[in-house]
């Protein structure tokens, strides 16, 4: 039996060494890059046994779907940084719908000071007559209806927000559909801060966490610009749901709320927030139910802050990983969500797995 003693040991110990480094990277702590100025720790994907050669095609890939910027974190740490097509770190770029999640956040502060509560009908803030519907049909909406596209009105009517845009179509609560009206919560965090939805947001959001950035009028409603380390400290925040490094910016409970299925026709949409991992889910413009996941290649944990012409916040706890991309539209002019999603998680699979 002695001859045979060696080569186990051997083995034993390179088991042990191999468990021991896997270790190392599962348990190694929670990055948060600090508040003010641009440093921000990197990890090597070497260390983290990622296939190189698959993230050059991947990054070749992304520059020939018209991206600008692209950010890979590993529990918080800078693992691959990209910017193409003139872009750089220093640049800002639109968030589009992905600012969305700005707000659903927003609110969440806002209820935890006291300044609204989520379940209260909207025009007990703004006042009857925010809509064009009947005054027992307004009254249906809450704050949450707003939150969880389910407001009733018609989503057909243009990208306007004002009362003659916001027509009844059905009940609150009892129709999905992707609608502009979600940004009278800012009106109503306006109206209980007594003070621009941008100053609140700024103070209590943006700054707790470094970010930089803006909110500039666009045609009929604002849109936040910023830099893709701005909205990567963002999905930091959302990675750790909701408390930066140990210092809670919203309550955990109204995230874990967020980015769970918040009403029962479209099961993969939160507040604002879109869900991976679900048995079926609606698109924007469209009441059609498609079954299956949102974006099958993706960890089914995945939530996600997805915007127009393929702005993209994903957060996968499971994965360790929150993922940036902004950009031109990588094919066709989209809303939302579109097949480079699930292409771009094919080509991510191969280099994580």
């Amino acid at each position: 039996m002695k001859k045979y003693q060696f080569p186990i040991l051997l083995f034993i110990s390179l088991f042990s060494c191999s468990q021991n480094e896997d270790l190392t990277l599962t348990t190694k702590s929670l990055y948060f890059p600090t508040l003010a100025g641009d440093d921000w720790e990197t990890i090597a994907p070497s260390e983290l046994n990622w296939d190189e050669h698959k993230i050059e095609e991947l990054l070749t890939y992304l520059e020939a779907k018209n991206t600008k910027s692209f950010i890979v974190l590993y529990n918080g740490r800078i693992a691959i940084e990209q910017y193409f097509n003139n872009h750089s770190e220093s640049k800002p770029w639109y968030w589009a719908s992905a600012g969305k999640t700005l707000t659903s956040v927003t609110t969440g502060i806002a209820q935890e000071k006291g300044l609204l509560n989520i379940n209260t009908k909207v025009s007990d803030y703004l006042g009857n007559g925010w809509t064009s519907a009947s005054t027992v049909k307004e009254n249906l909406i809450t704050c949450k209806h707003l939150l969880t596209m389910t407001s009733g009105l018609d989503d057909d009517l243009g990208d306007a927000v004002n009362s003659i845009n916001l027509q009844y179509k059905a009940d609150a609560g009892t129709r999905w559909a992707y609608h502009n009206v979600y940004v009278k919560l800012q009106d109503v965090i306006e109206a209980t801060a007594k003070q621009p939805f941008s100053t609140f947001f700024n103070t209590n959001l943006r700054d707790k966490i470094g970010m930089t950035g803006i909110w500039l009028q666009t045609g009929d409603f604002s849109v936040f610009y910023s830099t893709a380390r701005s909205m990567a400290r963002f999905g930091l925040l959302a990675f750790n749901k909701g408390t930066w490094d140990t210092t809670e910016i919203i309550n955990a409970d109204f995230f874990n709320n967020s980015i769970s299925t918040s009403q029962n026709i479209n099961n993969a949409y939160g507040y604002l927030w879109w869900l991976n991992g679900k048995s079926n889910y609606h698109l924007p413009q469209s009441q059609f139910e498609f079954q299956g996941a949102l974006i099958p290649n993706a960890p089914n944990d995945l939530y996600a802050a997805l915007g127009k012409n393929d702005q993209k916040i994903y957060v996968s706890p499971s994965k360790k990983l929150v993922i940036i991309r902004m950009g031109e539209s990588a094919d066709a002019t989209n809303f939302a969500l579109s097949n480079f999603d699930n292409e771009l998680w094919e080509k991510l699979n191969l280099i994580i797995d």
